[in-house]
């Protein structure tokens, strides 16, 4: 940490963080979570995203709060950092966003959300699956028109299905045991294998071949960038079902869609996609969508998405709240956040 900056604030003065992307549940969540600090904090609740523009809100805080969509470039973190910002608080547990190398030569500390609700993106990813083979919304909607009929609504049994889990993090651990317990044969690929999870680990290009199912679990680094190309959609069976609870640009889209085309692609669900950040979290339904590849996506009869909501539950938002807050109070007292990245 750069000696420019003080490790140690006075306890008398509140800390103040300016808190970008600002939704209702955001403050609800918060504002009952910082009654329980001991230390003053204060927020400053912003609706703008963090971006070079609105960066300038920031100043005169001890820190801001950021979510998965803000910018934290360095050309970002450098005028947070001219303005005094002295910590970036995540509250998120992916930090590929931020320019870490520039936030280590600024003196600036980021800390995340390493864990909320892994329960929440694993139960949220069976849902998005059941919904998708079992075509309930599509029912739900025939039947409010007074549509009763059966035909174009055929689903299959998840029982028995080889389904294949790539990532076994704490979300990926929630996922194969959920699906465990559904009766399917679950296979699984990481680069680190938990001998402890009970489950038979393949190479990539085995769980791709073999899976009636493929549940994406994985974070976003160079090495899972575009994992699922043109060339790992061709080794799927015909027909696979894929389902994306994890990181946007884990998907080649273009070749996603190239393979819904051809059927190769039996099925597509998504709570993520890698150029969410113009859309996501916003209401655009006065618009027209921009975004030709996103619009074409929502053209499929077999395309299920949601909107970056797999973590979006009671439970999540209060864990989120009371870690990024904690977090706040150790930068605070101590200078050193609990679950620094850099």
């Amino acid at each position: 940490m750069s000696s420019a900056y003080p490790h140690q604030f006075d306890e008398r003065a509140p800390f103040r963080v300016a808190f970008f992307s600002t939704k209702r549940y955001d403050r609800t969540s918060f504002s009952g979570a910082l009654t329980a600090l001991k230390s003053p904090v204060v927020f400053e609740f912003l609706e703008a995203r963090l971006e070079v523009h609105s960066a300038s809100a920031a100043a005169g805080c001890h820190a801001v709060c950021a979510f998965v969509n803000d910018d934290l470039s360095a050309a970002v973190l450098e005028q947070l950092a001219a303005q005094g910002v002295r910590l970036v608080l995540l509250r998120c547990a992916g930090f590929n966003h931020v320019d870490l190398d520039a936030a280590r030569r600024l003196g600036l500390r980021v800390a995340r959300v390493p864990e909320y609700s892994p329960h929440a993106v694993a139960e949220h990813t069976l849902a998005l699956l059941l919904t998708l083979i079992r075509k309930t919304h599509r029912a739900h909607a025939r039947v409010r028109e007074g549509n009763f009929e059966l035909d174009g609504l055929l689903g299959f049994d998840l029982f028995g299905k080889t389904v294949g889990v790539v990532g076994t993090g704490r979300i990926g651990r929630c996922v194969v045991n959920l699906f465990k317990g559904l009766g399917c044969d679950v296979v699984a690929h990481d680069p680190m294998p938990d001998p402890g999870l009970g489950v038979r680990y393949v190479t990539l290009g085995e769980l791709l071949s073999s899976s009636r199912v493929v549940l994406l679990q994985c974070p976003l680094t160079a090495q899972t960038h575009h994992l699922v190309n043109a060339q790992s959609l061709a080794r799927l069976q015909r027909g696979t079902i894929l389902v994306n609870t994890s990181r946007g640009a884990v998907v080649d889209t273009p070749a996603a869609i190239a393979a819904l085309k051809s059927g190769q692609l039996g099925g597509l669900a998504i709570d993520v996609y890698e150029e969410e950040a113009e859309l996501f979290f916003d209401d655009h339904s006065g618009e027209v969508i921009a975004d030709d590849v996103f619009a074409r996506l929502t053209t499929f009869p077999n395309v299920l998405i949601t909107a970056h909501q797999a973590f979006f539950t009671e439970e999540a938002l209060s864990a989120i709240a009371q870690t990024t807050l904690a977090n706040a109070e150790a930068f605070a007292v101590r200078g050193e956040p609990l679950h620094a990245v850099a």
